[in-house]
């Protein structure tokens, strides 16, 4: 699972070593040579009759698939328009929105630590946006606005991941979502300005920011809670700001700095206890 949240924080750092591609067409062939590496692994993995296997008519698959092409197209597109500091933070907020889902439309009762910390989080992210609003920086933040969709959508995949126990299936949810994101972006796109050096560089994020990564969380997750799912992967957040302000010269802002801790603190406090929690019942 560490090694997941280390590709997944590669984003930032990778995506400043870009010199033509911009926009749309980062995101189309991220998505594109995720869809590709993912087919391949898959195919690899279980065989080609897996593919006679996937629930192709099930809602959920295609709930799920609609999420992650959400979360592929604003993600890329964030990156684009507001510094990696600004974008990982607002991820942060991910678990926490799950829970408040979780509770307005599956009815699943949350601890008033939970919303303690849902408040708190809430407060780090507001915190963010309101010194923003005093900068009049328009375009950081607008892509914090973009970038909001991501947990969002994230949010709403993993209720609808833990609800229909789609487990190894999400794989394929993950695919569907990086081709539905192609076919979204690809008139965006045109006219294609890539060289073949960004090119290089898309391919390093299709493979090693997303496929592996998210093929090594559905490992994990066969054996990790989702108590300790959720606090490692908040590790995304310091690997991307530090790989971004070492290999790229972002050094977060003081303002994402302050909401960054609200947001991180909040949810690994409440992470934590709820893994102590958990481990005194399992004993």
């Amino acid at each position: 699972m560490v090694a997941a949240t280390f590709g997944w924080g590669i984003a930032g750092a990778v995506t400043r070593q870009l010199h033509h591609a911009q926009g749309f067409e980062v995101t189309f062939w991220r998505s594109a040579f995720t869809g590709v590496c993912l087919f391949v692994i898959l195919t690899v993995w279980k065989g080609w009759r897996h593919w006679r296997q996937v629930p192709w008519t099930s809602a959920s698959t295609w709930i799920s698939a609609a999420c992650w092409s959400v979360m592929f197209t604003a993600f890329m597109m964030a990156l684009t328009l507001t510094p990696t500091p600004n974008v990982l933070v607002t991820l942060a907020a991910c678990p926490l929105l799950t829970a408040l889902i979780s509770r307005l439309v599956w009815r699943q009762r949350q601890s008033r630590r939970t919303w303690g910390a849902i408040a708190v989080a809430g407060a780090g992210i507001a915190w963010m946006f309101g010194l923003e609003i005093q900068m009049g920086n328009a375009q950081a933040l607008l892509g914090m606005g973009i970038a909001l969709a991501v947990p969002v959508a994230a949010a709403i995949q993993w209720n609808v991941v833990e609800q229909t126990a789609q487990g190894d299936a999400m794989l394929d949810s993950v695919m569907l979502g990086a081709l539905i994101s192609c076919v979204m972006t690809l008139p965006l796109a045109l006219p294609m300005q890539s060289s073949a050096q960004d090119l290089t560089w898309l391919f390093v994020l299709g493979l090693a920011q997303l496929a592996v990564p998210c093929v090594l969380a559905v490992i994990a997750a066969r054996t990790l809670r989702a108590a300790q799912i959720s606090l490692l992967s908040q590790l995304e957040v310091l690997f991307g700001i530090s790989l971004a302000w070492w290999l790229a010269g972002e050094v977060p802002a003081p303002n994402v700095l302050t909401g960054g801790v609200l947001v991180l603190g909040a949810l690994v406090v409440n992470s934590w206890l709820d893994l102590r929690q958990s481990l005194r019942h399992s004993v």
